[in-house]
């Protein structure tokens, strides 16, 4: 039975499912996601979506039998860890392995798709059909191929035309390609109730750090400003934006953690939500991402 608007989800804990509170986030999470993994569901008694997706998953980690453990935190009582995370919207849910996260979900996934991600966060994830096709055109836009990579995300939209990885897929190939309005107009075919899809955020985060860039100047001016004041935080922000446009992704990683470094709060946190669309821009399990979030963790958990 659905709660009540307003009511708070009963208190549970177990095995498998438990709550936890910023005092114990550390031994509830951090700690115990060295045994195994741990997914975090930030939630609100507010929030609708909320109160389908909890149940659900729920559900799923009982049913997976020890594979994974959910831990649920109210961010109304303890707002802390979902603001230092980055979290603006709710359902949230992140896996935490080895005392990091890994990846992550945002809205009510139904139970097929967060069984899917728990098989992938146990390292059992499998595929076939157009999910390797997918695979393949994957590889070809990381490969450089964003032609190629377009024409083969192309061909699965044509026998799947609500494909969400392909749709995905061929707007981060238009971006690639230098073609932005056909990015916009793929990621607008978009099913309604998909727009929080991982690969869909990616695509909105690095389509819009592409335009970003544009406008921050020239990478060789912005590194001589940095180099004339290393004190001059909105160059060195700037640079890490052009950086990442250029491809070197961990130097600008490494500028808006020195930012953080020396000033986390300036610009209103400005270091730390350009990381958190990196992240987006990047995937969940992107290398870079993976690194981030262990350095960006250990700054806020230090």
């Amino acid at each position: 039975m659905l709660l009540n608007q307003g009511q708070a989800a009963p208190a549970t804990t177990d095995d498998l499912v438990a709550d936890t509170t910023a005092q114990t986030f550390m031994k509830d999470v951090i700690e115990e996601s060295r045994t195994r993994p741990v997914l975090v569901d930030f939630w609100a008694p507010w929030c609708g979506p909320c109160k389908t997706l909890t149940p659900a998953i729920e559900k799923v980690v009982r049913a997976a039998k020890g594979k994974v453990k959910l831990v649920k935190m109210n961010i109304d009582d303890h707002p802390q860890i979902a603001q230092q995370l980055g979290i603006q919207s709710i359902p949230t849910v992140f896996a935490f392995v080895n005392g990091q996260p890994v990846d992550g979900f945002m809205g009510a996934l139904p139970e097929n798709q967060i069984s899917a991600f728990i098989e992938r966060i146990a390292g059992k994830n499998e595929g076939g059909g157009i999910a390797e096709v997918v695979k393949t055109a994957d590889e070809l836009l990381a490969s450089g191929d964003a032609a190629g990579a377009a024409e083969v995300y192309a061909q699965i939209l044509a026998e799947e035309s609500d494909n969400i990885a392909a749709l995905a897929g061929l707007a981060r190939a238009h971006i690639e390609a230098g073609n932005p309005e056909a990015a916009r107009q793929t990621l607008a075919l978009v099913p309604k109730g998909k727009e929080n899809d991982p690969g869909v955020v990616a695509a909105r985060a690095a389509l819009d750090l592409k335009e970003k860039a544009a406008s921050v100047g020239d990478l060789t001016v912005l590194e001589a400003a940095v180099a004339a004041n290393e004190k001059d935080h909105q160059a060195r922000f700037d640079l890490a934006v052009a950086l990442n446009a250029s491809g070197k992704r961990e130097e600008a990683l490494e500028h808006l953690l020195t930012i953080l470094r020396r000033d986390r709060k300036w610009n209103e946190e400005g270091a730390r939500k350009q990381l958190l669309q990196f992240f987006e821009a990047w995937g969940p399990t992107d290398e870079m991402t993976l690194l981030g979030r262990r350095k960006l963790s250990s700054l806020l958990f230090s």
